[in-house]
């Protein structure tokens, strides 16, 4: 009997891991039917330079790049992810440096860095995500609210890319340590 589920658990396993590695391949077959030199490939490729982290799977920056009211792929999970990604890395940033930080301060200091109003929005206006995420016609591509979510979007995408949560949060601090930088200077 074990052997049987052994083998059913098998199959099962590489059955969702080929259609994992089925859309993946089919979004970057799709990222690659644009064409080297189209402008959003371009812009995919310069961000990926900016924030010092070349994908894998190039679609899942694509899909980061997407907001839902241009297609229906588009960055909503992986802008959740992010968050989370970068409250968890925030969170571990200041427990490392000052494990007596009280609840009230952790919160604020989460609160401060990835808030759509201040920080999350800043750091992807100063990405200029407002000039790649795809939106429709209608929609305003540089409100804060757009903006951050295509910046924590980003950062769901490498949590994926790399299926690591820490190597998203590392890409986090130096993307927004480089701001803290600029703005102390």
């Amino acid at each position: 009997m074990s052997l049987l589920r052994f083998t059913v658990f098998t199959a099962l396993v590489l059955t969702v891991s080929y259609s994992s590695f089925q859309v993946h391949a089919a979004n970057d077959r799709h990222d690659q039917s644009l064409g080297p030199a189209s402008p959003f490939a371009i812009a995919l490729e310069t961000l990926q330079k900016q924030i010092g982290y070349t994908f894998k799977s190039i679609g899942l920056l694509r899909r980061a790049m997407t907001h839902s009211s241009f297609s229906q792929e588009n960055n909503r999970a992986l802008s959740i992810l992010g968050a989370n990604v970068i409250e968890t890395s925030v969170s571990l940033h200041f427990l490392f440096k000052n494990i007596e930080i009280s609840s009230k301060d952790l919160n604020r200091r989460i609160s401060e860095i990835s808030n759509v109003d201040s920080s999350c929005a800043i750091d992807g206006m100063r990405l200029g995500l407002h000039k790649v995420i795809r939106v429709s016609p209608k929609t305003n591509s540089s409100i804060p609210a757009v903006v951050c979510g295509g910046f924590r979007a980003i950062f769901g995408a490498i949590a994926l890319d790399t299926q690591k949560s820490d190597d998203a949060g590392d890409v986090f601090w130096r993307v927004h340590s480089v701001r803290e930088l600029i703005h102390s200077e």
